[in-house]
């Protein structure tokens, strides 16, 4: 059941997390943990620091460093009835593990004809903002939203994160749940050369004690507007409102929040009131999952759009690391992109 934010308390995204697991945890005792460092060390984020202490070695317990290990091992558990919840360290590590992914996880209830399930959270840091490089700053969001049978989910605060986690380690069917990394401490909104502001600044940073659940698949208004509809997720959600702020702009911004399963609905009603565009992510442009939302406004509400969809996304390059805040999509992109559209 989802639960209104009363009794609340501050906490980060980490804390929320680590919270989500937590009541995970407690109401089953088939939900186990386990990847790199997710014990003794409680993550290299330190989103599971505790776990291991509270529930034992038995339930939360670290793995050797590969991937496809970690995931297959995990499948072959949700097979026989336990409900694992895996952390690979970085999104940018999980290649190794994308046959395991797609080629099991994905296709356990349609081979066996619904004999077998795969309730399966594969929780992963994803995107940048941090200096990480090439190898610790990559959005692969998209090649999972290809896959039939995954879900692909991302939340941008701690109540989605909390919320929506619970609700991905109840789920029969496997998730892919991505964390925007820049966001665990707090908002981010591209403007780098400003001071962080924590989630306890933040009105978006708390949340209930117990259990609640955020559904998968439905899309939230962040910010109401009639001139323009911004699509975001993840830290764009923040990016994109502080570019409408200074764009002067009366956009309408839209965190989808799981990109599959998708909430066309939410998409179709804010398009067609504002008859305009922009999609925003940090994933590159080509092949990123603003190409597929680009194509289902362009087959949905073709009649009621007044400019073309417009895209900001990151670049066809590798992750750079000395031209970061160029390839990161920051307001002065997405303002430009709003009154290209707004002129259109």
């Amino acid at each position: 059941m989802s639960q209104t934010k009363s009794n609340t308390r501050a906490a980060n995204m980490i804390e929320a997390i680590r919270d989500g697991h937590d009541v995970a945890m407690e109401r089953d005792e088939n939900v186990v943990v386990f990847g790199e460092d997710v014990g003794y060390f409680g993550g290299v984020f330190r989103c599971t620091h505790g776990l291991q202490e509270k529930y034992g070695t038995s339930r939360v317990f670290d793995a050797p460093i590969t991937e496809s290990g970690i995931v297959g091992a995990a499948i072959g558990m949700a097979a026989y009835g336990l409900k694992p919840c895996v952390e690979i360290q970085f999104a940018d590590y999980i290649f190794p593990a994308y046959d395991q992914i797609t080629q099991e996880a994905a296709r356990i209830r349609y081979r066996s004809n619904g004999e077998f399930t795969c309730p399966l959270v594969i929780r992963t840091p994803t995107g940048g903002g941090i200096f990480g490089g090439q190898t610790h700053s990559q959005s692969p969001e998209a090649i999972f939203t290809h896959v039939s049978g995954l879900k692909t989910v991302i939340p941008s605060t701690p109540y989605d994160a909390k919320g929506m986690l619970i609700a991905a380690i109840e789920d029969p069917d496997p998730v892919i749940f991505l964390e925007p990394k820049r966001l665990y401490n707090g908002p981010f909104d591209g403007q780098h050369d400003k001071p962080l502001v924590p989630w306890s600044k933040h009105e978006d940073g708390k949340i209930p004690e117990g259990h609640y659940t955020v559904p998968l698949g439905k899309a939230e208004t962040r910010r109401a507007g009639s001139e323009v509809t911004i699509l975001a997720y993840g830290t764009m959600v923040y990016v994109a409102e502080t570019a409408a702020e200074q764009a002067g702009v009366d956009a309408e911004i839209i965190d989808l929040r799981s990109l599959i399963p998708l909430d066309l609905e939410a998409i179709e009603e804010s398009v067609r009131k504002t008859g305009r565009c922009v999609i925003v992510h940090e994933a590159t442009l080509t092949g990123g999952f603003g190409g597929e939302l680009a194509a289902l406004i362009q087959e949905r509400c073709f009649y009621h759009l007044e400019a073309p969809v417009k895209r900001v996304a990151g670049w066809d390059t590798p992750y750079p690391h000395a031209q970061e805040w160029a390839y990161l999509p920051g307001p002065d992109r997405v303002g430009r992109a709003l009154k290209e559209v707004m002129a259109g």
